[in-house]
């Protein structure tokens, strides 16, 4: 038999110990289908003591991971420490320049440096593997990078925080409002202390940056994408989309345009009855559409121990059995630069709510508004009347550019009567 590929774990948290785990376990079947076996031999934490619920007798320990990827005798370095820069960066690239195969599951670096870390490993002539960076167990980037590598892709989208998936469900399934919610998934441990990376978008699109890169030949560039986050999402707001037969999701969305490509993060209303509108709680999802494949769904946990070590095992398959290529579908120096098209030329249709006084005269004002900026409603919702009490009225306005809608609603955000920041919600229809 072949000898075994060695391997150094950077980081000893969920993933690295689920990664260390699933190695063992899964030895023998990992064994077969490398065509060699594949071992750990090394590892590195900031915590020698800690009980990880995992032997580490045998493995080479070093409290400096950056040092282990320049001198420890092993093939490929597997970094699951996290962050964009400092130690992690600093393990990345000293595993390459010491040409080892690098595997990581670090989209913040990946959305910030991808493109380099790509050039200097083919440099190298060593693998740059990265499946467990986007949407946990779901082979994602292998399917947009070699599985549907015959096909021109109009669109990637998807579901890339099962926190943020876990709220807006519950939100809806609780009828709680989303403080209330977002407590609670801090406590299941399905959100940090410090949850903004995922509430907020950033951590979708990191994913949706490297998604994009992916399928259209581009340069990684996080900079260029728009971001919009879930606080502002309220129960009302869930209530409302149900009736009009929608889900809230917070969606990433890469689309090739005729004036360039949209990278967009924003909470959705989508069709209850869509692929994507049935996936609930911390499940992602991601839907690619493609010339020849047409519409394909790609479901199941994103983030995890189990999962994310799936993914990580899934690269190092990969190399121990000689499949290297590319890290991006084609070589660095060929990824072209993003032409990003700005969101003021987004066009779609839109959910409006507003919180007005019931008055006379405050929706003719409201049709001013739209009509001077040529945004036509589709249907108005109003429950009930409430002579000079505050009341919800929610509109869905038919495709407009972005720019024409936000103008309008700057002038209607400034009527007497409109007493609440209006709400918006961009609508995608699958």
């Amino acid at each position: 038999m072949s000898k075994p590929l060695k391997v150094a774990i950077a980081g000893l948290g969920t993933v690295g110990v689920g990664t260390l785990t699933l190695l063992r376990s899964q030895a023998d079947l990992i064994t077969q289908r490398a065509g060699r076996p594949v071992t750990v031999t090394a590892v590195s934490a900031k915590d020698r003591s800690k009980d990880r619920g995992v032997s580490l007798d045998g493995l080479h320990w070093y409290d400096d991971s950056a040092k282990m990827a320049a001198e420890a005798e092993v093939d490929v370095v597997v970094e699951v420490i996290g962050g964009a820069d400092g130690i992690a960066k600093a393990t990345c690239e000293a595993a390459i320049k010491h040409g080892r195969h690098l595997v990581t599951a670090n989209k913040a670096m990946l959305a910030t440096h991808g493109t380099e870390l790509a050039r200097a490993a083919e440099a190298k002539g060593v693998a740059l593997g990265f499946e467990a960076s986007v949407a946990g167990g779901i082979p994602i980037v292998k399917a947009i990078r070699e599985g549907l590598a015959g096909n021109r892709l109009s669109q990637v989208t998807g579901i890339l925080n099962g926190t943020c998936n876990y709220i807006l469900t519950t939100m809806r399934e609780s009828k709680r409002e989303f403080a209330e919610v977002l407590a609670e998934a801090q406590s299941l441990g399905y959100a940090e202390a410090d949850p903004s990376f995922d509430i907020d978008g950033i951590d979708t699109a990191h994913k949706l940056s490297i998604l994009t890169s992916l399928a259209y030949g581009t340069k990684v560039d996080f900079a260029k994408v728009h971001v919009e986050g879930i606080r502002h999402i309220s129960a009302l707001d869930i209530r409302f989309a149900e009736e009009l037969g929608y889900r809230i999701k917070l969606l990433g969305i890469a689309k090739r345009t005729a004036n360039g490509i949209e990278q967009r993060v924003h909470p959705c209303m989508v069709p209850i009855a869509s692929s994507i509108g049935r996936v609930e709680g911390v499940f992602n999802a991601v839907v690619a559409e493609g010339d020849f494949v047409g519409r394909a769904l790609f479901e199941g946990r994103g983030a995890g121990a189990g999962p994310t070590a799936s993914a990580v095992a899934a690269d190092l398959i990969d190399i121990a059995a000689g499949r290297i290529g590319p890290a991006f579908g084609i070589k660095a120096d060929q990824l072209s630069a993003i032409k990003a098209v700005p969101m003021s030329d987004y066009r779609g249709a839109y959910y409006v709510r507003l919180m007005v006084l019931d008055r006379h005269g405050v929706f003719a004002d409201v049709a001013a508004a739209l009509r001077d900026e040529e945004v036509s409603m589709e249907a108005v919702l109003q429950h009930g009347r409430a002579p000079g009490e505050t009341v919800p009225v929610v509109m869905t306005l038919h495709s407009t550019r972005e720019a024409s809608m936000m103008r309008a609603l700057d002038r209607i955000s400034k009527l007497d009567a409109v007493v609440e920041t209006p709400r918006l919600i961009r609508i995608e229809n699958f």
